[in-house]
């Protein structure tokens, strides 16, 4: 009986060591996925910070006199 409960209870150590390093997988991946779509839009967001300042007209008073 006892050694029934010896093996329980690193059972149970084993099972949170699995549940930890679940969760450190999957919090790697969903930064390298993050960090992925950011390089592939980078190039977009650079596109239209350009636009912007492209667009960023300011009309005077002077220009129409």
């Amino acid at each position: 009986m006892i050694e029934e409960t010896i093996e329980e209870t690193q059972e149970k150590d084993y099972f949170i060591l699995y549940i930890a390093l679940t969760a450190a997988v999957l919090i790697g991946v969903l930064l390298m996925v993050k960090s992925s779509e950011n390089d592939k839009f980078a190039p977009i967001k650079a596109q239209l910070v350009e636009e912007t300042k492209l667009m960023d007209i300011r009309v005077t008073r002077q220009d129409y006199e």
